[in-house]
């Protein structure tokens, strides 16, 4: 019985990040209603966040009990599919609405769920991702997405031209063939995990400047070095 209930701890995390996206996805539906002291999409905001720790912690405690499975790996693709490709969707898809009514422009925005879930099929598939990943990795999408939204909740809409270009160009970017380094550490030794050091210092700075909406920027650094040491994916 005791070695039934660790072998499924890790799944118990992972379901929790998909009820985190699930709600996430009601949420994003909620717009500017407010819900206690949050608005709609700041409480699809906290979901997808909730959704991302419970995703880091499920890797963790299956690699800490050695409760690795197959039924596992599916489930936590099928949980990152709603919490990291159609919640920022529909979280897209509602802010564009918002701005424009019934705004055609805003369907661009599933763009981003389908390119999710050609990522999440290809990396199943794929042996050559196990230190460090060949395109946008999911969660990297959904927080770069956030802190758009956040951004533009902040700022102004930057019209439909732009955002549709951004949409396409950022889903895109999670079935390209760049070379993106893993965020995950090994160990803590500066030399090795340089990168993962700079982003995080840049991610500080980001938020602390700009807030949520740094998020965004942030993701565009992590692209951006990876891009530029690609020769080096560990």
């Amino acid at each position: 019985m005791f070695k039934a209930i660790k072998a499924n701890i890790p799944n118990t995390i992972t379901c929790l990040n998909l009820i985190s996206g699930c709600l996430a996805c009601i949420f994003a539906f909620r717009g500017e209603e407010t819900t206690g002291c949050l608005t709609g999409y700041e409480s699809a905001f906290v979901f997808i966040g909730l959704a991302a720790v419970f995703d880091f912690c499920d890797g963790a405690m299956a690699r800490l009990l050695h409760a690795y499975s197959l039924l596992g790996k599916e489930l936590d693709s099928l949980s990152d599919l709603i919490s990291f490709g159609l919640a920022p969707a529909l979280l897209m898809f509602n802010t564009m609405n918002g701005y424009n009514g019934c705004d055609p422009a805003s369907y661009a925005a599933l763009a981003i769920a389908v390119c999710g879930a050609l990522r999440l099929a290809k990396f199943n598939i794929d042996d050559r991702q196990t230190s460090s990943f060949i395109g946008l990795p999911i969660p990297a999408n959904a927080i770069f997405w956030v802190g758009t939204c956040a951004w533009i909740h902040a700022n102004s809409y930057p019209g439909d031209t732009i955002m549709v270009i951004l949409l396409i160009a950022i889903s895109l970017m999670m079935v390209s063939r760049l070379r993106m380094f893993s965020l995950k550490f090994k160990n803590f030794r500066i030399k090795e995990n340089l990168r993962r050091y700079i982003i995080i210092a840049v991610a500080i700075i980001l938020v602390t400047v700009y807030g949520i909406p740094g998020l965004a920027w942030t993701i565009l650094a992590y692209i951006l070095i990876s891009a530029l040491s690609r020769g080096n994916d560990k």
